[in-house]
Order: C-alpha cells, then structure tokens, then sequence
C-alpha cells in the first residue's frame, strides 16, 4: 500500500470480491500473488496487470503479508488448512465469505488466532467472476470483522486498517451473531428473490416481461447456485428461521385476501410501508 502497511499479498479466488480486492491492493502498488482454480479468470487478471505472480494449485511462492480467502464458505476451511503454513508467518488472514462461524472455528482450531480475522464485506452483486470485479467496490462498503477471541488483539486493528485503506467501513462482531444477522439481511433477500423467480418461471413468464420494480426485485436471482448453495446450507438453521417469518408474513396476506378483508391488506402494507420509511419497526 501507498504508507507501506503491506507490501505483498496472496489473493485466492479472483471473482468478484476476490478480484476487487487484488484491483485495489495493485492499484495501491502492491505486489498480488494470485490463485484462482478456473485458470481463465487467473490468466485474465495476470493478463490485466494486476496479479504479478499467478500460483499453482501447490502455492509455492505465496508467503505475504496478507492472505486473502476468496473462495465459497464450503471451501474455506479446507483452503485454509491448506494454508497454514503461510497463515502462520503472514500479518492478516482473512476471508470474505458470507457466512463466519465455520471458518472462525477452523481458524481457531489451526491456532491462527494471531494472524486471522474472517471478514464479510456487504459489496456484493449478482455478477461473478474476474469481469465482475472493479476497482473501488469497497468505497463505502460495511464489513463485518469476526476475530477468533472475543478479546482485542493486535490481528484486529490489521483488519482494521486493512479494510480501511479500501474505502471500507468495518465493524467487529461475534461470528455466531453475524450469522444470526445476516439470515435476515442478506440471506432471506436473497431467498426470497430466488423463491419469486421460480414463481414467475412456473408461471411461464421470462424476466424481460417485468416493470421496474420486478426486476429489482429479481436481481438477485442471477447470482452464483454454487456459491448460494454453500451459504444457504452453512447457515440453515438462522435462515430457517428467517424464512418461517416470511413464510407467516406471506400466509398473513394470502388469508387476507382470501377473506377478502381489505383493512387488513391495507394494514399490511401500511406496516411495510413504515418499515421503509424508519418509522416503525412494529408490524
């Protein structure tokens, strides 16, 4: 970086917030070991200028200041496994995955209690792969910092400049509650977003035929089945909460409209409506 913090990073993964983090950190003169299993997306970035070294699937040659674990949640753990050795020598380990528990217990299993710090930066998209990466994703952007102990360690305010130094906004928090919490703000859109596309689909209309609305509403249809397949099973149990919720809030309306009881549709909405506007959280 510009004030000399890092001088070397390794970077696995290069989609999109693999590949956004290598953008910046090159950008700030940092020298980016890059490993990427689809050897198309690593040819890409190296093509591009910003990885200077590629890595093989053996990654010699990736000891760096910091280790960067792009990769799906059900890959983690085992790619950080696979890593240990350099973690151990490294200032920062962190991934970037959606889910934290899993990844911070393996962590802490491995004793990489001072070099690690899981990360979930909120910047995502629809969009995959190294084409989808941009610089300046992170301008802006909250991320979730989960430390392997409960205590203030040194490994967190790395985490913390790091972060920083790319634009971002970070906040410490447990892993068990970060996953507790994104169930309901990332997960659930999420699912409900893919759970409308089905309906649609079922109902034999394409996406071309929505207004507006549905399509911001279908966006996050289009994103990775392998990656959201991996967050949905790793943090079943809270999004299954998350999902009776929205399953009630759904019956709700449907009985509603059933009865036709057109107060209580209307009390519905007035009650979303609030929501949106920050004035009420009761429903």
């Amino acid at each position: 970086m510009t004030d000399g913090f890092f001088k070397s990073a390794t970077v696995v993964g290069l989609g999109l917030i693999g590949g956004s983090i290598a953008r910046d950190l090159a950008a700030k003169g940092v020298r980016v070991r890059g490993y990427d299993a689809d050897r198309a997306q690593l040819d890409a970035a190296v093509r591009d200028g910003i990885v200077s070294d590629p890595l093989d699937i053996e990654f010699d040659g990736a000891d760096a200041d910091v280790v960067v674990l792009a990769v799906p949640v059900d890959q983690a753990p085992a790619m950080l496994r696979r890593l240990s050795r350099i973690a151990r020598s490294a200032r920062l380990v962190t991934d970037v995955g959606s889910t934290k528990t899993s990844i911070v217990a393996e962590a802490r299993a491995l004793g990489l209690d001072a070099s690690f710090v899981g990360s979930h930066p909120m910047a995502g998209d629809h969009r995959s792969g190294w084409s989808a990466s941009r610089q300046g994703l992170f301008a802006g952007a909250l991320v979730y910092l989960c430390p392997t102990s409960p205590m203030h360690t040194p490994v967190i305010d790395v985490a913390m400049h790091f972060w920083r130094s790319l634009g971002a906004t970070p906040c410490v928090v447990d892993a068990d509650a970060h996953d507790r919490r994104v169930a309901w703000t990332s997960h659930l859109p999420h699912l409900v977003s893919t759970a409308l596309a089905l309906a649609l689909d079922g109902a034999g209309i394409e996406r071309g035929a929505l207004g507006p609305g549905g399509r911001d509403t279908t966006r996050l249809a289009g994103s990775s089945p392998e990656m959201w397949t991996a967050i949905a099973t790793d943090n079943r149990a809270a999004i299954d909460e998350a999902l009776g919720s929205a399953e009630r809030e759904l019956a709700s309306f449907r009985a509603a409209l059933r009865n036709s009881d057109v107060g209580l549709v209307r009390e519905r909405f007035a009650a979303a409506q609030a929501w949106f506007d920050g004035r009420s959280q009761e429903s």
